[in-house]
């Protein structure tokens, strides 16, 4: 098919305009220049097509994820001979779409993108992403009703398309199955008793502590200000539907009761019951888990496959409904496929940009298998996925999932999940009282409202 008429800028961008954008993104332009280089992963998959059929991918993708995207884009180009791909890896979070963002303003941008959909209004605000038409996504058979509601509801800004959903990646509960049955958690079929609300979740930690002679549970809680803030962000929202901020992230609208509510139950956690460390890491955190120091581990479904790689008996679930008067939450993100504005329509290549990102759909199963949540319904309900274990067992997180609130410094690895988790850390090490952090909070973000965003 043609490719369609895309935005034409007005003209090229001023030094000026580009270190503007570049820090509306969380960094700066002479960041972007040492660490968002990046590495070719995957070039010329199909080679020997013309040039006019060459089409450049961008994403931050490293490690099993990265391994299963040049999976997915080898599927792609064995199916698609007459394309050229050439798949190009940056540097996580910022940098990259600092990068990203340069490239666009420059005129210069990839035809298909990977962006994380609490970064998408952002970057459609600052008309940096073409906007999918309907009717171009139904002629490639992507159309609403295939898509999970909530990515696909986030996935617009005002009514308008601008990312199609990958998947949906929320913060959900491991745990050692072997150390739930020793603690008396596990029913007569083998799966997880009820754990849900305060005092059965904290019941549940104390029997796993009793098991594991250590720690009951385990989350990072240093040099990790966004798990913090994923944690926090789970428990707010299963206390209040007002969001941190609103208004493009000009206003403070944190409940701060709820939030004083959700820091104590954190505190209660740790410093009260102690029945989770306060002084663990990341990487930390889910060791305690794989050599059975810790019967559960709260953290994002990308980590599956390190537990997965310890060859320790493990099962998953939804993070756990701990305030139980509301509709359920927990904190989520996803990765979604963007079209950067291209400077002319035959730049874009918009049906074959949107052929890809088919494809990349079609291949949902593989993305899966490292923990994300298809967002392609086809996928999410096939026999196959709902024998993918345990990544099946979440999969009902999805339907809970809380994004970040719209804002310039908002989104994956953002100043916003910063701000947030450094109050949130400094309850869980027992620095600060939940009232004290709650003040805190809502004043910092008060001060990055107040901050003009630079673009």
């Amino acid at each position: 098919m043609p490719e369609r008429t895309g935005h034409v800028p007005p003209s090229a961008p001023s030094r000026r305009l580009l270190l503007r954008a570049a820090l509306a993104l969380g960094t700066t332009a002479a960041g972007a220049t040492l660490t968002g280089c990046g590495n070719t992963l995957a070039q010329g998959f199909t080679g020997g097509a013309p040039a006019s059929a060459r089409l450049n991918f961008w994403n931050p993708f490293t490690g099993g994820d990265g391994a299963r995207m040049v999976a997915m884009e080898k599927a792609y180009g064995a199916g698609h001979p007459g394309t050229t791909l050439k798949s190009s890896t940056f540097v996580w979070g910022n940098p990259y779409y600092t990068k990203l963002t340069l490239a666009t303003l420059g005129d210069r941008p990839p035809q298909v993108a990977v962006a994380h959909l609490s970064k998408v209004p952002t970057l459609a605000e600052a008309g940096l992403l073409t906007e999918l038409a309907p009717e171009a996504l139904a002629r490639h058979g992507m159309t609403a009703e295939r898509f999970d509601a909530k990515p696909w509801a986030k996935a617009h800004l005002d009514g308008s398309l601008y990312a199609v959903p990958l998947d949906t990646h929320p913060f959900v509960l491991y745990f050692r199955t072997d150390i739930a049955k020793k603690a008396g958690l596990l029913d007569g079929s083998g799966q997880l008793t009820a754990i849900d609300g305060p005092d059965r979740f904290i019941d549940a930690l104390k029997a796993a502590k009793e098991v594991t002679k250590n720690w009951g549970g385990s989350v990072a809680a240093i040099k990790d200000a966004s798990t913090q803030y994923r944690l926090f962000l789970s428990l707010y929202h299963q206390l209040t539907s007002s969001p941190l901020v609103t208004d493009q992230g000009r206003r403070v609208s944190i409940d701060t009761g709820a939030a004083e509510e959700a820091l104590a139950y954190i505190r209660r956690m740790t410093v009260e019951e102690k029945v989770l460390p306060t002084g663990v890491d990341s990487p930390g955190a889910i060791t305690l888990l794989t050599t059975g120091k810790a019967g559960f581990l709260m953290d994002g479904v990308w980590q599956v496959v390190a537990v997965q790689d310890a060859k320790v008996a493990f099962d998953m679930r939804p993070f756990p409904r701990i305030f139980t008067d509301r509709p359920y939450a927990c904190f989520a993100d996803s990765h979604a496929l963007v079209l950067p504005k291209a400077p002319s329509a035959k730049a874009q290549r918009l049906d074959t940009s949107l052929e890809f990102v088919r494809a990349m759909l079609g291949s949902s199963q593989l993305w899966a298998e490292g923990g994300h949540v298809p967002a392609w319904l086809a996928t999410q309900r096939s026999a196959a996925y709902k024998k993918l274990v345990p990544q099946s067992h979440y999969a009902a997180a999805a339907d809970g999932a809380v994004y970040d609130p719209v804002a310039w410094y908002g989104g994956a690895g953002s100043t916003l999940q910063i701000v947030v988790g450094d109050a949130v850390t400094s309850v869980f090490t027992g620095a600060k009282s939940p009232r004290a952090a709650a003040a805190a909070m809502r004043s910092r973000l008060r001060k990055q409202a107040d901050t003009a965003s630079p673009v």
